[in-house]
């Protein structure tokens, strides 16, 4: 017999003997609609009173954030096809027009080590202005995925998504959910209970952020011709003005949502902080190289120290406008005499140097975003030399004065995922206080995650018992579903986990390893026909999943017999 195997962020557990199947453990990782037509510009019943400030704001990168596919073909800044061969992969990638439609095309020949390979998708949107960057999404089943590949606008080239520049595998399943389109599209449609990429038609109705998502809901405003009232974010208190920007302008090292939030639901006039914690390391320097959080840098600014609430997003930044490239020193220098207002600040302090930013907010490669910098917030004095922290494994929590020992558990059990040991002990010791505090059986993802835990550490009876409880809270939980199936399997009840890999899979075909899993039990059941369905569908997903070829190339050609044991 072969042996179940456990997987985990590249960790492997000691094999436990039971059924001739191989098992992977699920990781948290939490409709068809075709292409919309050019949808009438959202934003032109407000050009009728504000005709300059609507001119100004449809050239900016956040109007042009997203939108249908075809868009990009008669747009002012163009299509730019992608042509490339992967080295890591060996895939040839291109991104091609053919009549009026965009479509991704993947190849690899046969005499690779990974395989031949070969296919297309149907790209309906793209997202990105295409001032850092661009990528596209496609739909299967209902279910929305973002491109593996991007356009990075500063080199002029296609590469691999962030954090799959290396990857030897096509990485087809990258979900594409709320919390990632609500910063760049408006009019976000809610997903289906199941997934969260799965939507009933269009993830979205209007293409990039309207004058709505800073403005608030505008129908009476318009109706009333400008005569009933609507929002103005700088009359809000300092924390909701800002959270306006901060919506799409904050990052963090994690991100824990509040129990019953959504932070799609987000609109103008709230704190983001009611929706959501973002945590850093303690004694982190700047924005830790995050592509969208300066804010963070900013707070360590002696500029904001000294200025409180006063220095806010706007008043460097015009909301409505983006200076173009040959305004961009001057309109900078601007906001900055604007508080360096000595008479003589602006002809002695270093005239032959008319860039403020150059040297006080200097550009330095992102971390989370490849082939991009990011301006360095902290507006520091150059000469002066800062000692490095101390590296601190500690999270704290920004904008908190207090955090629950479950929200915080959660923030360190994202940290888990990828393999920190220190943090799945700090989790554990605090997502187990939480669940004392508040017993009951209602917070699904404090008890996946603690499930997750104490399987990590063997403690499976445990495990168990959270993951029964995680899917009371919540039926639709395929993770805890998948990996109670992984631990029925090893106690031999395989009805069960059948079952629950079925019910995973059927609802998040992202969980690839659960459609393995259940391949493989299907096979040992002498279940021949409905294992190949399953493979079928995994490939369909993720045509270039090496276990899912290799399962489904021995079942058909015998060398692995489909029998009951």
């Amino acid at each position: 017999m072969m042996a179940f195997r456990l997987r985990m962020s590249g960790q492997r557990c000691a094999p436990a003997c039971l059924l001739a199947v191989v098992i992977q453990f699920l990781v948290c990782n939490r409709a068809f609609a075709a292409p919309a037509d050019a949808a009438p510009d959202p934003n032109a019943a407000c050009a009728s009173c504000h005709r300059a400030i609507y001119e100004r704001y449809r050239r900016t990168p956040m109007a042009n954030a997203s939108g249908p596919a075809a868009d990009r073909l008669t747009s002012v800044d163009g299509f730019t096809p992608a042509d490339f061969v992967h080295q890591a992969s060996g895939i040839h990638y291109r991104v091609y027009e053919d009549a009026g439609r965009v479509f991704l095309s993947y190849d690899r020949d046969a005499s690779t080590p990974g395989g031949a390979l070969h296919g297309q998708q149907q790209l309906l949107y793209f997202l990105g202005s295409g001032r850092r960057g661009r990528t596209y999404l496609f739909e299967q089943q209902g279910y929305w995925f973002e491109l593996p590949i991007n356009w990075y606008a500063k080199k002029g080239i296609w590469d691999m998504t962030p954090n799959y520049l290396s990857a030897r595998q096509m990485p087809l399943t990258l979900p594409v959910d709320v919390s990632c389109l609500r910063c760049h599209a408006s009019s976000l449609q809610p997903s289906l209970p199941d997934a969260r990429n799965h939507f009933a038609a269009q993830p979205f109705l209007a293409g990039g952020i309207t004058c709505t998502a800073c403005h608030g809901e505008a129908s009476a405003h318009i109706a009333a011709k400008g005569h009933a009232p609507i929002l103005n974010p700088a009359s809000f208190e300092p924390i909701r003005r800002d959270s306006v920007c901060l919506n799409c302008h904050l990052e963090g090292k994690v991100i824990v949502v509040r129990q019953g939030k959504s932070l799609g639901a987000f609109k103008p006039g709230d704190s983001i902080f009611d929706y959501a914690l973002f945590f850093v390391r303690a004694q982190e320097s700047g924005s830790g190289g995050r592509a969208t959080s300066q804010w963070e840098a900013l707070q360590q600014s002696a500029c904001k120290r000294a200025s409180g609430d006063k220095l806010t997003c706007t008043t460097c930044h015009d909301p409505h406008s983006s200076p173009a490239p040959e305004e961009r020193v001057q309109f900078y220098r601007k906001s900055c005499l604007g508080c360096h207002s000595q008479p003589t600040y602006a002809t002695q302090h270093h005239p032959e140097q008319q860039d403020c930013s150059s040297c006080h907010m200097p550009r330095s490669s992102t971390t989370d975003i490849a082939h991009e910098q990011v301006t360095d917030h902290r507006i520091q004095l150059p000469a002066v030399a800062v000692a490095a922290a101390p590296r601190s494994d500690a999270l704290v929590a920004l904008h908190e004065a207090k955090v629950s020992d479950r929200d915080m558990g959660l923030a360190y059990a994202q940290l888990a995922t990828h393999g920190d040991e220190q943090a799945a002990r700090r989790a554990y010791k605090l997502l187990l206080s939480a669940e004392q505090a508040e017993p009951g059986e209602t917070d699904h993802e404090l008890h996946t995650e603690l499930g997750f835990l104490e399987q990590l550490m063997g403690q499976t009876a445990a495990a168990q018992t959270e993951y029964q409880a995680a899917l009371k809270a919540d039926s639709f939980d395929a993770v805890a579903e998948g990996n109670l199936a992984l631990i029925d399997a090893r106690n031999h009840d395989l009805p069960s986990a059948l079952r629950l890999w079925q019910s995973a899979f059927a609802h998040d075909p992202t969980q690839l390893a659960a459609g393995e899993n259940l391949a493989e039990v299907e096979c040992g059941l002498g279940q021949r026909e409905a294992a190949l369905a399953t493979l079928d569908r995994v490939l369909l997903f993720s045509p270039d999943d090496q276990r899912a070829r290799l399962l489904q190339s021995a079942i058909r050609s015998g060398v692995k017999p489909c029998a009951a044991h």
